[in-house]
Parts: structure tokens; sequence; C-alpha cells
């Protein structure tokens, strides 16, 4: 069955909601020019603030991977993903330094690959390999239940459980998460 990633979270108040509501990752974004970005120091609030059911996903763009490293590594994250075409030598890199990667489709393979619909830079087909995928990019309560039909290891969300662009909201969320029990325990019955 998959998990459910909730991205872009900014406060621990709302990390702490996904994760009870059954998230089972928190996606913090480390990208200055993205309305949902958080510092180092916002991330590790939001990491120490949530109970140990949810992973918190480091997502970065340009940064070079020893920058990459030590923000997991200062923020507490276990899994950094990589969310341009990756590099061999940076997903070998980032394991070496104890990270689980993720990586967007069309790049060297991480432990997971990234199928992202509304991002222009990856493989956004659904590609089945020797790695956990995740489907991302417009999934709302609307069309989740194709996002559970594709067979995809991780359904990721973000902007559909937000009022605006980086403002998630609790109502919108809870909404969603609804629909989700709704079909997840109709799959599992």
């Amino acid at each position: 069955m998959a998990q459910l990633k909730i991205c872009g979270v900014r406060t621990a108040s709302f990390a702490r909601e996904a994760e009870r509501l059954g998230a089972g990752y928190i996606g913090l974004i480390f990208a200055p020019e993205s309305p949902r970005a958080v510092t180092t120091s916002r991330a590790k609030e939001v990491v120490a603030a949530l109970a140990g059911t949810a992973r918190p996903v480091g997502v970065f763009t340009d940064a070079a991977v020893e920058k990459i490293a030590d923000a997991c590594a200062d923020a507490g994250i276990g899994i950094v993903q990589l969310h341009r075409r990756a590099r061999r030598e940076e997903v070998v890199y980032l394991r070496g330094r104890g990270l689980e990667v993720w990586t967007l489709g069309g790049g060297a393979p991480g432990d997971a690959v990234v199928f992202d619909s509304s991002h222009g830079d990856g493989e956004r087909s659904l590609v089945f390999g020797p790695y956990r995928t995740v489907l991302a990019g417009g999934i709302a309560a609307d069309n989740v239940r194709a996002a559970l039909a594709s067979g995809a290891d991780v359904i990721d969300v973000s902007g559909s459980v937000e009022s605006s662009p980086g403002r998630k909201s609790s109502v919108r969320l809870r909404a969603f998460v609804r629909v989700w029990d709704s079909l997840v325990t109709r799959k599992e019955g």
C-alpha cells in the first residue's frame, strides 16, 4: 500500500498534524526560490516536533551535495530528495554520508525515484525499476484514486493542501486525508 508524503511543510504544528493524520513522510524544501522554502534551523524545529512515525525528507534543487549532506545532518534528516536530474556520483556521495537518496526520474536512480508531472526537467511517466517509486505533481482529492491505482510506493501531495502557495491549510489537509483514508481502507479491506 502506498504511503503519503506531505511536501512543502514549513511549520512544526502542520508537520505534527500531517503525521497524526497518517503521513509517512514530511517534505522540507531547501530551495530559496520556493514559497515553501525552509532554512536549516526551521527544518530542525519541524523535525524535532515529529513523533517518529513520519520520516522527514529534505528536498533540494541546485545545492552542492556537500552542502546538502551538511544541512541534512544539522537538521536531523535521513532522506534527501534531489529534485533534479541527479548524477550517479551525487547519489554515491550522499549514500556514503548515510543518507537515503530519492532522485528525479530521468537522472541516476536512487533508493526511490520521483516522477513529478509538474516538473519540466524530469521523466513524468511512472517507470518501475529496482527502486521505490514516488508519484508527485497535482495530486488532489479528486484524482488520488488514480494516483493510488498507479502502483506507486509513495504519493506526494503539496499544493492541494494549501490555501495559497506555501501556506498549508489544516482544513484542506483533513479533507484530503478523509478521501485518502476511504480509498486506502477499501483497498486494504
